[in-house]
């Protein structure tokens, strides 16, 4: 069996967990046996869960150290899983890299530009190698057009350019805005 990495990505509120799922669930059907990783520093739901927005779960592995995650792989295990990868630290790249090349199926789903509109570390290099991308949009809260990024807000107004990159949150701290409703404040 050949290895391959498909990044699903998008700004907030676009289905990422959604789709990662539902491919998750299909590789479940086709009997292939199946591992899920989510970074301990999200919090959001479940510990070990990953959850949709519509309120669908899926088992999931918190991790904090990535050497847990080769500790935890077995021969039988097909298709692994990586929600919010863009939490993540860059050193995930080289593992997905070994993880592919041992034969494995990777799906890999996060944000791909943080509330700046800049790539993450992790994403780009993912992108870049990857056998299938999935790009997905979300409807913008301001105007209501195709929203491809992730407005965040400190105190009801746009964080500032200098704000540290990664907060985690939902939407009491991020909506989605297409390009021209997307403002950094300088």
């Amino acid at each position: 069996m050949k290895g391959s990495l498909e990044v699903i990505c998008g700004c907030m509120s676009s289905g990422k967990s959604e789709e990662l799922i539902r491919r998750l669930r299909r590789a479940t059907i086709a009997k292939q046996q199946v591992i899920v990783f989510k970074p301990g520093v999200d919090n959001r739901s479940e510990s070990n869960k990953i959850e949709s927005r519509n309120g669908v779960l899926y088992e999931a592995i918190p991790i904090n150290d990535l050497t847990d995650i080769k500790n935890r792989l077995t021969d039988e295990i097909k298709v692994i899983a990586f929600d919010e990868v863009q939490f993540f630290a860059k050193d995930l790249v080289p593992l997905i890299r070994d993880l592919t090349a041992s034969g494995h199926r990777i799906i890999a789903a996060g944000l791909d530009t943080d509330f700046r509109g800049e790539a993450f570390n992790v994403i780009a290099p993912l992108l870049a190698e990857a056998d299938r991308v999935t790009k997905l949009d979300a409807v913008c809260m301001q105007c209501g057009g195709r929203a491809t990024r992730s407005q965040r807000f400190i105190n009801g107004y746009p964080a500032p350019h200098n704000a540290p990159q990664i907060v985690v949150g939902g939407d009491e701290m991020y909506e989605a805005r297409c390009r021209t409703c997307h403002t950094i404040p300088r």
